[in-house]
C-alpha cells in the first residue's frame, strides 16, 4: 500500500476572517479560511484549497492587479508571498506586529501595509531583482491610533489611509510639491472604508456610525508636480524630534514622512460637499463593511445585523438593500465587471455571492457552525456526509468540494452519521433522541426513529443489508435496533454496564459488534433471537470498533492508548498497538502540567481499515493521524494536520516569554475575538468587554474514513473536513475504453514493439505512469515513425503529455525529440484546430519556428503565463549572442582590411597576382 498522501482539498468551511478578493476575471472568489487560502471558482462551481498555511489565522490578503501574486498576512504580522499560478510560496517575511490592511497599487509597482499607526510602502515583488522581496520604500506617520483600510488612485500616484482615530490622510506615493500629505476629520467614529473617484482626487469616506462623507479636491491628478531633488527635505531620524517614535525593521530603510493633524498651508484643498447618513434601526445596526466599484460608482455597505445596502454615488440613490444573514457581515468584495457581490459572515462562517442587477444568488455556501462530529463516504465515493455540533447534516460534492445539501431538522448536536449500501440513504444519529433517514433522491426526512424513553445516541450502524438500523444509547447503556421498511422498533439490547461508544455490523455476516465503557466489546447475533454470540474483555474502556473489509478481524480502540485486534470467529486476541507515544499532545494553555504528562491520559478515539486490510488508519485528540501495518504492529506514516497555533494543544512547551508571576498572558481574557468591540464597555475595561465569552478552540480529531477506492482518505477536524488523496486530480479518466483495454495488454504490445499500438491503448487507458512507462520504452530512433502513424485525436493527447513531461522529467532531450516529431509532422493539423492550440497568426508555421509555436502549445495545454517569459529570455538571448556574433564578425573583418591594407603598401605586384588568383578560384567555384 502507498502512504505518499498529501493535503488536496478543505471541505466544510468556506470563510473564518479576513478580507475577500475576486479573482481578475471575476468569476473566483479567494477566501482565507483558517490559516489556508480557498479559491471558489464560480463558474466551473468547484473549490480548491491551496497548499500553503501560516502558523496563526490569517486576517489580510492583498492581490497583485494582474492576480499573479498574493501576500497572506497572519495574526502575527508573519507574511507569506504565494504565488497563484504555481500554488508556491515563494518569500516569507514579518512584518512583527498585526496588519489590518494591505494594498497593491494599481500598476503592480507599490503595495501599502497599515499596522498600528503607521502606513509602510513596500516596492513590489517581481518587478525588479532583488535579494529581499520587499524592500521598504517610505514610512508614512499622521494617525494616532490604528489604521483600518487603503485605497489607491488610478494612477497611483496617491492613496488614501483611514484610521481609528476617526481622521482620514491621503498621501502622495511620491514626493509632489503640492501634496505630501493630508488630514481630512468629520467622522465621529472609526474609519471603516475610504475610496477615491475614478481618475480624480475627490474623496468618499465611511464610517462605522453609518456616516458617507464626500471629499472634493480643487487639484486634479494631472496637476502634482515633482518636487526637484534639492527641495526635498532629509528623511528624520530617530531622535530628532522629541517624542517621535519610530520603528525600523532589520534589513530595512525607507524614507519616513512624518504628518501634522493640520494640512501644509497653501497646499491643494479639501472640502466636504456632502454628508449623508444611512438609516440605524438601533445600535447594533453599525456599519461594518463596505467596497466601491469606481467604474460603475456603486458603493456596497454591509452592516452588523446581516444587512447590505446597495447606493450610487456621489447621488446616494439606494439601488438595493436585503438581509443576507442574521450575523455581522465582516467582509464584502465587488469583482471587475460589477456584477457580483462578495460577503462574508464570519460569525456563520458563510460566503455569499449575491448578483444584485438579478437578485439571485450566484455563490451560497456555509460550513458547521461548531466543531465536525462524524463523516461517512458514500459506497461510490462521489460524496461525503458529516454531521456537527450544530445539529446540521451536510452533504458534499467530492469533486467540486461544495455542499449541496443541508438536513436541519435534529434540535441538538450530531454524534454519528452513515450512508446505507445503496448510497442514497443517510442515517444520523443525534443527542436530541431521534435517529434520522435521510433520502438523497427527494432530499427529505423520511424515518425518524425514536426510544420508548428519552434517550441520547452516541453511536450508529446500518447493516449492509440496508435493513437494520442500530444505535447505542449514552445514558441507558442499551442498544436499540429499528426496521428500516416499516420504521418500528424491533428489539432493545440490554447488557451493557456503561455507555455504548460505538456500534459496527460484519460486512459479511448479519452480526453487530458493540464497544463500551464497561471494558468490553460484545458481538450480537441478528438472526438467532439478538442473544450475544461474544464477550470480548478488554483492558480499558473501548472507544471505538470496526471491522475489516473481509470481516475477518475485529480492531478496538481503547481508552489506554492501545489498538488491539481480534479474530471474532475465536474471539482470541490476535495483537496489540501502543500508540499513546504517537500522539504527541501538545499543552494547553491551562493546563498545570507538562505535555508529556497530559499525553499519558490521552487515547484514539476513530478507527478505519484500509480498502486491502493491511493497514489500519487512527486519529484522536491530537494534531497527528497515524498509520499503522497490522501485521508488522508498528507505525508506517504520521499525518500533522495542522501547524495553525491559532488552536489550543499545538506547542509542546510554553514560550516563558508570555509567563508572570501571576500566570500566563494567554489566560487574560481580551473579550470577543472578532473584533467588532462593545458600545458600552465596562469602566476601567482598556480592550473590549471582560464579561464576554471568548475561548480557543482545542485541535483534535474527531471521526476518520477511507475512501471506498483507497485513494484518499477524509477527516472531521477541529479545522474543517481534511482530505488526503495519493493524486491531486481525477485517477481514472479513461477515453474509448472497452475490455480489450487493460495493462497487461498494453505491456504485450510492448514486448512484441508494437509501439504505436501500446501508446494507443495506454491513451485509451489514460493512467499517468503507464503512459510515461510506455513513452520511455520507445526506441529514440522510432520517434519519427510513430508520431507520422498516429491518429490525429491521440497526437493532441500525446503533445499535452510531452508538454507535461517537460516541465518535471529529467529526460529533456529525449521529451524534445517527441516534440519536435510531433509539430514537424502534425503541425498544420494543429495549426487549423485553434480552438485547442493557439499559434500566432501574423508569423508564417514553417520548420524554423518550430520551438517558438511548440512554447505557445504548452502555454496553451497549462494556460500558464510563464512560459511566455521563457520565450521572452529566449528570444533576448538569441538576440543578444546575434549582436555579439555581428559585432565579431565586423571586428574580424576590419582586422583583414587592415592587412590587406599593410600587404598592399608593401608589395603592390605581389597582392595584383594574389587577387588575380583567388578571382580566377572563384570564378572555379562558381
Amino acid at each position: 500500500m502507498k502512504f505518499a498522501y498529501r493535503f488536496s482539498n478543505l471541505l466544510g468551511a468556506v470563510y473564518r476572517q479576513g478580507n475577500l478578493n475576486f479573482s481578475q476575471d471575476g468569476n473566483a472568489v479567494i477566501s482565507p479560511v483558517g490559516n489556508r487560502v480557498s479559491v471558489f471558482d464560480l463558474k466551473n462551481n468547484t473549490s480548491e484549497t491551496l497548499p500553503v498555511s501560516t502558523t496563526k489565522n490569517i486576517t489580510c490578503v492583498g492581490l497583485s492587479p494582474d492576480r499573479h501574486l498574493a501576500i497572506v498576512v497572519d495574526e502575527d504580522g508573519a507574511a507569506l508571498l504565494v504565488s497563484l499560478i504555481t500554488r508556491a510560496v515563494l518569500h516569507h517575511f514579518h512584518f512583527h506586529k498585526p496588519v489590518n490592511s494591505i494594498r497593491f497599487s494599481p500598476d503592480g509597482r507599490k503595495f501599502v501595509v497599515t499596522k498600528e499607526n503607521v502606513a509602510l510602502m513596500y516596492h513590489a515583488p517581481g518587478k525588479q531583482r532583488e535579494f529581499n522581496a520587499f524592500v521598504l520604500d517610505k514610512s508614512y506617520y499622521g494617525p494616532y491610533d490604528e489604521t483600518t483600510c487603503i485605497d489607491w488612485t488610478d494612477d497611483s500616484k496617491c492613496f488614501v489611509v483611514g484610521s481609528k482615530d476617526m481622521s482620514t490622510w491621503v498621501f502622495g506615493a511620491e514626493r509632489w510639491a503640492n501634496l505630501i500629505y493630508y488630514s481630512l476629520g468629520g467622522h465621529k467614529d472609526v474609519i471603516v472604508g475610504c475610496f477615491f473617484e475614478k481618475d480624480s482626487l475627490d474623496l468618499y469616506t465611511v464610517s462605522q456610525d453609518g456616516t458617507l462623507c464626500v471629499w472634493e479636491s480643487d487639484t486634479e491628478l494631472d496637476g502634482l508636480v515633482l518636487m526637484k531633488s534639492r527641495d526635498k527635505p532629509k528623511p528624520s531620524r530617530p531622535g530628532e524630534e522629541e517624542g517621535d517614535e519610530e520603528e525600523r525593521l532589520e534589513g530595512e530603510e525607507g524614507e519616513v514622512i512624518r504628518g501634522k493633524a493640520e494640512a501644509p498651508k497653501g497646499k491643494n484643498t479639501k472640502n466636504v460637499r456632502y454628508k449623508h447618513f444611512f438609516n440605524k434601526e438601533g445600535d447594533f445596526n453599525n456599519l461594518t463593511a463596505a467596497a466601491y466599484h469606481k467604474p460603475t460608482h456603486i458603493l456596497v455597505t454591509g452592516f452588523a445585523s446581516g444587512i447590505f445596502h446597495l447606493h450610487e454615488l456621489p447621488e446616494f440613490n439606494l439601488i438595493h438593500s436585503l438581509s443576507i444573514s442574521d450575523q455581522r457581515i465582516a467582509s464584502v468584495a465587488i469583482n471587475s465587471s460589477g456584477d457580483w457581490i462578495g460577503f462574508g459572515c464570519s460569525g456563520m462562517g458563510q460566503l455569499l455571492v449575491w448578483e444584485w442587477q438579478s437578485e439571485s444568488y450566484v455563490f451560497k455556501q456555509q460550513g458547521h457552525f461548531n466543531n465536525m462530529a462524524s463523516l461517512a463516504y458514500s459506497p461510490d465515493g462521489q460524496y461525503v456526509v458529516t454531521g456537527g455540533d450544530d445539529g446540521k447534516v451536510k452533504v458534499w460534492n467530492t469533486n467540486s468540494g461544495l455542499c449541496f445539501v443541508t438536513f436541519t431538522e435534529h434540535t441538538s448536536s450530531i454524534t454519528n452519521v452513515t450512508f446505507t449500501s445503496s448510497g442514497f440513504v443517510i442515517v444520523s444519529a443525534s443527542l436530541d433522541g431521534t435517529v434520522r433517514a435521510f433520502d438523497l433522491h427527494r432530499y427529505r426526512n423520511f424515518r425518524t426513529f425514536t426510544s420508548p424513553r428519552p434517550a441520547q445516541f452516541s453511536s450508529l450502524a446500518v447493516d449492509k443489508s440496508g435493513e437494520l438500523v442500530s444505535a447505542g444509547a449514552q445514558d441507558s447503556f442499551e442498544i436499540f435496533l429499528w426496521s428500516m421498511q416499516t420504521g418500528r422498533l424491533l428489539e432493545v439490547l440490554g447488557g451493557h454496564e456503561g455507555p455504548v461508544s460505538c456500534l459496527c455490523f460484519s460486512p459479511v455476516q448479519s452480526i453487530l459488534a458493540s464497544a463500551s465503557w464497561d471494558r468490553t466489546v460484545r458481538l450480537w447475533d441478528m438472526l438467532d433471537s439478538w442473544q450475544v454470540k461474544e464477550t470480548l474483555s478488554l483492558t480499558s474502556d473501548g472507544l471505538s470498533v470496526t471491522y475489516r473489509p473481509d470481516g475477518q478481524e475485529l480492531a478496538v480502540a481503547t481508552l489506554n492508548g492501545e489498538i488491539s485486534f481480534w479474530n471474532p470467529h475465536t474471539a482470541t486476541q490476535t495483537g496489540s498497538v501502543a500508540g499513546r507515544h504517537d500522539l504527541e499532545m501538545g499543552r494547553k494553555e491551562t493546563d498545570k502540567i507538562t505535555a508529556k504528562q497530559s499525553a499519558k491520559g490521552k487515547s484514539f478515539t476513530s478507527l478505519c481499515y484500509s480498502a486491502d486490510g493491511e493497514s489500519i488508519l487512527a486519529g484522536g485528540q491530537s494534531k497527528f493521524v497515524c498509520i499503522y501495518n497490522i501485521k508488522e504492529q508498528m507505525l508506517m506514516k504520521k499525518f500533522e494536520i495542522s501547524c495553525n497555533l491559532s488552536f489550543d494543544a499545538m506547542e509542546e512547551f510554553l514560550d516563558r516569554r508570555k509567563m508572570t508571576e501571576f500566570g500566563s498572558l494567554a489566560l487574560v481574557d481580551e473579550g470577543a475575538g472578532d473584533g467588532e468591540g462593545v458600545n458600552i464597555s465596562l469602566p476601567g475595561v482598556k480592550k473590549g468587554d471582560m464579561s464576554s465569552r471568548h475561548f480557543k478552540p482545542e485541535i483534535r480529531v474527531s471521526s476518520l474514513r477511507f475512501s471506498p477506492t483507497g485513494r484518499s482518505w477524509a477527516a472531521t477536524t477541529t479545522e474543517g473536513l481534511l482530505v488526503y488523496s495519493l493524486d491531486g486530480s481525477m485517477v481514472f479518466d479513461p477515453y474509448d475504453l472497452d475490455l480489450d483495454v487493460t495493462p497487461a495488454s498494453i505491456r504485450k504490445q510492448l514486448r512484441l514493439q508494437e509501439w504505436a499500438s501500446a501508446i494507443v491503448l495506454a491513451f485509451r487507458l489514460n493512467e499517468k505512469a503507464l503512459k510515461q512507462e510506455v513513452l520511455e520504452t520507445v526506441p529514440h530512433e522510432q520517434i519519427p515513425v510513430i508520431c507520422g502513424s498516429l491518429p490525429d485525436i491521440y497526437v493532441e493527447k500525446l503533445l499535452g503529455f510531452v508538454a507535461a513531461s517537460l516541465e518535471k522529467s529529467g529526460h529533456l532531450q529525449f521529451y524534445m525529440t517527441w516534440a519536435q516529431s510531433l509539430l514537424m509532422l502534425h503541425g498544420q493539423n494543429l495549426k487549423n484546430r485553434s480552438a485547442t492550440f493557439t499559434c500566432a497568426p501574423t508569423e508564417p508555421w514553417h520548420p524554423n519556428s518550430n520551438q517558438v509555436h511548440y512554447c505557445k502549445c504548452v502555454c496553451s495545454v497549462y494556460r500558464c503565463d510563464f512560459n511566455m517569459y521563457n520565450i521572452r529570455y529566449a528570444v533576448a538571448l538569441s538576440k543578444q549572442r546575434g549582436v555579439k556574433r555581428a559585432a565579431e564578425e565586423d571586428e574580424r573583418r576590419e582586422e583583414e582590411e587592415e592587412e590587406e591594407k599593410d600587404g598592399d603598401d608593401g608589395d603592390d605586384g605581389l597582392s595584383e597576382e594574389m587577387s588575380e588568383a583567388s578571382i580566377g578560384d572563384a570564378e572555379m567555384v562558381l
